[in-house]
C-alpha cells in the first residue's frame, strides 16, 4: 500500500510492507519486534517506522513493557 508522504533522501514513493522481524539498536540494548508494518522507500530503501512503534521498542528497552520472549545473539569481537 502506498504511504502519504515521499522519501525525504530521494523523493521516491514509500510503501507499507509486512515484517516478520525488524531490529532496533536502542542505546545499550537491542529490541526484535515481529509482525509488524513499516514503511520503506521504493527507490532507495530507507524504512520509516511509526511513532507508536518507535515508543514500543524504547518501552521494552527501557523495562517500562516487558518482552513476551528474549532471545540469544551470538557475538563476535573481531579485534580479539
Amino acid at each position: 500500500m502506498k504511504m502519504d508522504n515521499n522519501c525525504e533522501y530521494c523523493q521516491g514513493t514509500i510503501y507499507q510492507h509486512y515484517v516478520k522481524q525488524e531490529v532496533f539498536k536502542h542505546k545499550v540494548r537491542i529490541v526484535i519486534i515481529e509482525n509488524t508494518y513499516v514503511g520503506v522507500c521504493g527507490s532507495c530503501g530507507s524504512r520509516y517506522y511509526s511513532a507508536q512503534l518507535l515508543h514500543l521498542v524504547h518501552d521494552v528497552a527501557t523495562g517500562t513493557k516487558l518482552p513476551q520472549r528474549i532471545e540469544q545473539i551470538p557475538v563476535i569481537d573481531l579485534l580479539n
